[in-house]
């Protein structure tokens, strides 16, 4: 998958994980159960390097505008 920021125009190519990640980033649903239940589930990778190398997806794209996080389920997340 491919995502662009409208910010600045970065290209990020996300592999297969990130795109599960990113498919699965629905405003509700906090990133640990995302990677408990989307990463962990179907690879196989230790859950405490899932989450980190998740976080620092989340802050990467967080930083060019492409997903916006929040500590709380957003109100109006569908």
């Amino acid at each position: 998958m491919i995502v662009i920021s409208a910010e600045d125009s970065a290209l990020f190519s996300l592999n297969e994980i990130a795109t599960a990640i990113w498919l699965a980033a629905d405003g509700r649903t906090p990133l640990r159960e995302i990677v408990e239940q989307r990463v962990c589930a179907e690879y196989a990778v230790d859950p405490e390097t899932a989450l980190r190398d998740a976080e620092e997806l989340v802050r990467e794209l967080s930083a060019h505008g492409i997903l916006l996080t929040s500590g709380q389920p957003f109100p109006d997340a569908a």
